[in-house]
């Protein structure tokens, strides 16, 4: 057994993984990683062979910074000199023995968390609000494919009463193995939408994937879906037929067993009056837009259900913060003014725009400013991608934007549809619109900045944040 401070003990680790040893680590490992760049001292590195780079290249870097091993494939083991190694058949196969072997050990409620927007914002809202109730473990980031959930699965503590892993996909049948791994007490699905539309027939297809979620379920877990989805009725019959004990909704219909009763939507937060499984909860949530609103159910049913603190859990949304690239508020002082800069540029896809939009449409810019949106291309939508950007049109104008900056050749579908008076600059990349952008921000504007991941947006806020003076993070304590 581990000890006080280790993560595995280096018999259990053997076990987990198999595979055979030289030279000499230590008798106990502090973590589990894939990246030489981050290791830290004590950490097993698992030299995994990915799309772009091949961990054993990695091996002496990672054991010249501390790291405990590095679980290498047999066939690779004698090229390298470094020890010491744990040679295996396929690094990943045992990374992913290992973290069934921690999932195996565990006593914790584990919750597993899937859908097409809000999946990654979800479970780190979960980790606030169970964090209060007991030793709490989360996925990394969006930790969430075929490396990501081992991983997490990996480094989940002995002693955690909470775990929580986001599960993602883009293809068909992706979903299934990763749930079986997870074996989740409770799966939640936040809602099907138009997202990876290049891989999928229809929406139809993409929540027969997301269903795929409860392949995992443990015998009577709980479903947690979106009743004001349209697709809460299909899902439901899925997690039913899986196995599922219990089926919960959350949203604002009526007939949802976790639902906002009254909300009030600021430029910063949300405050909320909810009935969640029979219990009113009032709370504030530290990040604003109806979308997190709906994200909450879901949290606070799932804290429930795992046998949290309600009333601890629903405190601890006041001080929760969206993470980077999902609705983070930045506001940067100039020589006449502030400038507030929504930080929205880690994905998009046609519901999280819509979302975002609206979110903009809620704050209100100062003195002379304006609302602004910069926006890059949504990517996976297949063929209904020119007319699912031109038709965020409407939503814009509805959230009284001023001014739409917009990069990409499928945003040029956008830019054609909006009315005259709100196109700003136009440019093929999102790098190009970086100093159209310094030159024209003025004081009191408001700009919210979302793309897919592969339309580069994130960079984009970094050159505004080098180019303006960071001044605080908005919060809801502030009211800024």
């Amino acid at each position: 057994m581990a000890e006080r401070g280790e993560l595995w003990s280096l018999p259990d680790f053997i076990a987990a993984t198999g595979g055979r040893l030289t030279g000499k680590p230590p008798q106990g490992i502090s973590g589990v990683s894939i990246d030489s760049r981050t290791i830290a001292p004590g950490e097993a590195f698992f030299a995994i062979h990915g799309e772009a780079r091949d961990g054993h290249a990695f091996v002496a870097d990672a054991l010249d910074k501390g790291a405990a091993l590095a679980v290498v494939a047999e066939n690779k083991a004698a090229g390298i000199v470094a020890t010491p190694l744990l040679a295996v058949a396929d690094p990943l196969q045992a990374l992913e023995n290992l973290g069934r072997a921690a999932r195996a050990r565990s006593k914790a409620q584990i919750i597993a968390v899937t859908g097409s927007v809000g999946k990654t914002g979800t479970k780190e809202m979960m980790r606030a609000a169970l964090s209060p109730s007991g030793e709490t473990h989360a996925s990394a980031a969006s930790y969430n494919n075929q490396w990501g959930v081992p991983l997490s699965l990996a480094r989940l503590p002995r002693a955690a009463r909470f775990a929580i892993f986001e599960v993602g996909m883009n293809h068909p049948g992706e979903i299934v193995p990763l749930a079986r791994m997870i074996r989740p007490h409770i799966a939640i699905v936040t809602a099907i939408a138009p997202v990876h539309l290049e891989y999928f027939a229809s929406l139809d297809d993409i929540a027969a994937a997301k269903a795929e979620i409860f392949a995992g379920l443990e015998p009577g877990g709980a479903a947690v879906l979106n009743r004001d989805n349209a697709f809460f009725d299909f899902l439901a019959e899925r997690a039913r037929a899986a196995g599922a004990g219990r089926v919960i909704g959350f949203g604002e219909d009526e007939r949802a067993d976790a639902r906002a009763i009254k909300l009030s939507l600021h430029a910063t937060c949300s405050a909320v009056s909810a009935d969640i499984l029979g219990t009113r909860a009032t709370y504030k949530i530290g990040a604003p837009g109806r979308h997190q609103v709906a994200n909450s159910l879901a949290v606070l049913a799932a804290v429930q259900l795992a046998g949290g603190d309600l009333a601890r859990g629903a405190l601890a949304l006041g001080a929760w913060r969206a993470p980077e690239g999902r609705g983070r508020r930045l506001v940067f002082s100039t020589r006449l003014g502030p400038v507030s800069i929504i930080d929205e540029s880690y994905n998009a896809n046609p519901a999280s725009m819509r979302a975002a939009i609206a979110t903009l449409g809620q704050v209100q810019p100062g003195g002379n400013g304006r609302r602004v949106a910069v926006l890059g291309d949504m990517l996976e939508l297949g063929e209904a991608a020119p007319r699912l950007h031109a038709e965020l049109a409407e939503p814009l104008v509805d959230a009284h934007v001023d001014l739409v900056y917009t990069a990409g050749p499928m945003m040029a579908a956008l830019r054609h549809a909006l009315p005259a008076a709100l196109r700003a600059g136009h440019a093929k990349k999102a790098d190009g619109l970086a100093e159209i952008l310094k030159r024209d921000i003025r004081p009191g504007d408001v700009v919210m900045i979302k793309g897919s991941l592969g339309s580069r947006m994130a960079p984009l806020v970094a050159a505004l944040e080098r180019h303006l003076v960071l001044r605080y993070e908005a919060t809801a304590a502030t009211g800024n």
